[in-house]
């Protein structure tokens, strides 16, 4: 893994940003894996600014979101579907005939997700991960307990998970308890991760992600199997990390190396 840390969570934001644009800017055609709840927007925000001024196009990209409610069709106001394009794909150029969600409303989940690997391996595979992380660990909706091999496939959501995306329905609203998600494998599998988190109650989810043990019950762990995995968090996130000190300096070497490398390379 690589630990950056920041300031704060307008620093993540565009660092993270930086990434997808360097990326796009690479391969037009990148495939890029998308998420949604409250960190990416800020990201989304300067993603679309950049686009707007003509920084970087996405008319040649292609995203996959990693989940979706399992019973919430794509125009209900709390689909994700609703969310991305509310958030990033009505505001930038790219094809909406391009961006892929799961199905909340398929009519067989199942094969949905079967259909839903399918779509990514011809794509040609996840180029970058957008992930956050959540208050247990979850990234997408693999809650504690997933299997680190696991692919697409629907999942029951915990109480703790439930509670946290509570205030995001009306009281009375319906809200699902069950998602389909992209698997812990499928995540592994994008040649690139950037996970995202900011504020202190993310703090023991990053401590138990980066300096704890490869455990199901903190399914975010198993990005320390990522030979590409960027942690972007702000100093409130990184509180509970025994040395961040020790974390800033690898990554302020890490970028000395960077740096020597494209010397060399633009020789």
């Amino acid at each position: 893994m690589q630990i950056v840390i920041l300031n704060d969570a307008a620093e993540v934001a565009a660092y993270g940003a930086d990434i997808f644009s360097t990326q796009l800017q690479r391969k037009a055609e990148s495939v890029l894996g998308l998420a949604t709840g409250s960190t990416p927007v800020a990201l989304y925000q300067e993603l679309i600014r950049r686009n707007r001024e003509g920084e970087l196009s996405f008319k040649d990209a292609t995203t996959f979101n990693l989940d979706e409610y399992l019973g919430l069709e794509g125009t209900h106001p709390q689909s994700y579907r609703y969310f991305m394009n509310e958030q990033l794909f009505n505001h930038i150029d790219i094809d909406i005939d391009n961006t892929h969600v799961p199905p909340g409303d398929a009519k067989n989940p199942i094969t949905a997700c079967q259909d839903y690997e399918a779509r990514m391996a011809a794509a040609g595979g996840v180029d970058i991960q957008l992930l956050g992380i959540g208050r247990n660990g979850h990234i997408g909706f693999n809650e504690p307990s997933s299997g680190l091999t696991s692919r697409t496939r629907v999942k029951t959501l915990t109480k703790e998970t439930i509670e946290d995306n509570a205030r995001f329905f009306e009281e009375g609203e319906y809200q699902p308890h069950l998602s389909i998600t992209m698997g812990i494998g499928t995540i592994l599998d994008a040649k690139k991760v950037v996970l995202l988190a900011t504020g202190e109650n993310k703090a023991d989810a990053i401590q138990a992600m980066v300096e704890g043990p490869l455990t199901a019950s903190c399914p975010a762990s198993a990005l320390q199997l990522h030979k590409n995995a960027v942690i972007v968090i702000d100093l409130l996130a990184a509180s509970k990390l025994k040395d961040i000190e020790f974390y800033q300096h690898i990554e302020a070497e890490n970028q000395k190396l960077q740096d020597y490398l494209a010397s060399v390379a633009s020789l």
